[in-house]
């Protein structure tokens, strides 16, 4: 059973839609009984990295997720800010991550040029990734592989084995990770049409 973690943050319900289409079974688990249960974790999330580690912290959820996820090596798939929490640490705020995949959250670097523009933030929109290692989470993509993103803030993984594809806003940044059982992409799959279905469908079956 995939468990959804419900502590207040998320597109939630778009991911149960996503894989009510797929004929996946699902749950939205806002309680330890819940989520105990779960063969694999998705961890949603959106907003400043603070005020989501604050949120998972004051919803009892913690301790689970940590015995889950590294004790019983429970797969778990990390989206947005969600991926973000899995760092040791984030520019945006003072919290401690998880720290489940060691790196540093760091703030888009987006310098202006005499040639180019100072490119906004957040960076929003579509964006084509770049595979670098092997991984059964982007098995069946399109040719084009893109994703919607909407995010200031990216992964930087101390070690580059965690890293599974690039993509590139004024610079090139981590945008999928992952160690062992523990998946992260920066990417909204439950907005990105046919390739999130497709990456949500892989990580049911990993």
């Amino acid at each position: 059973m995939i468990a959804i973690v419900d502590y207040g943050l998320g597109n939630i319900k778009a991911f149960a839609n996503v894989y009510k289409r797929l004929n996946i079974d699902c749950v939205i688990a806002s309680d330890t009984e819940t989520l105990s249960l779960a063969s694999k974790i998705i961890l949603p999330g959106v907003g400043a990295f603070d005020y989501a580690m604050h949120k998972l912290e004051i919803s009892g959820l913690r301790p689970c997720l940590d015995h889950l996820v590294l004790n019983k090596k429970v797969p778990v798939l990390g989206v947005c800010v969600g991926m973000q929490l899995m760092a040791d640490a984030s520019e945006e705020g003072s919290s401690k991550g998880l720290g489940w995949i060691n790196g540093t959250v760091r703030r888009i670097a987006n310098p202006g040029t005499m040639h180019h523009a100072k490119l906004p933030l957040p960076h929003m929109g579509w964006n084509e990734i770049v595979p670098v290692n092997n991984s059964d989470l982007l098995n069946g993509l399109d040719d084009e592989k893109r994703f919607y993103f909407l995010h200031s803030y990216f992964f930087e993984c101390l070690n580059s084995q965690d890293v599974i594809a690039k993509t590139s806003y004024g610079a090139e940044f981590t945008c999928f990770v992952n160690r062992n059982n523990i998946y992260g992409i920066q990417c909204h799959p439950e907005k990105s049409h046919i390739n999130g279905m497709i990456l949500l469908k892989n990580f049911a079956s990993i």
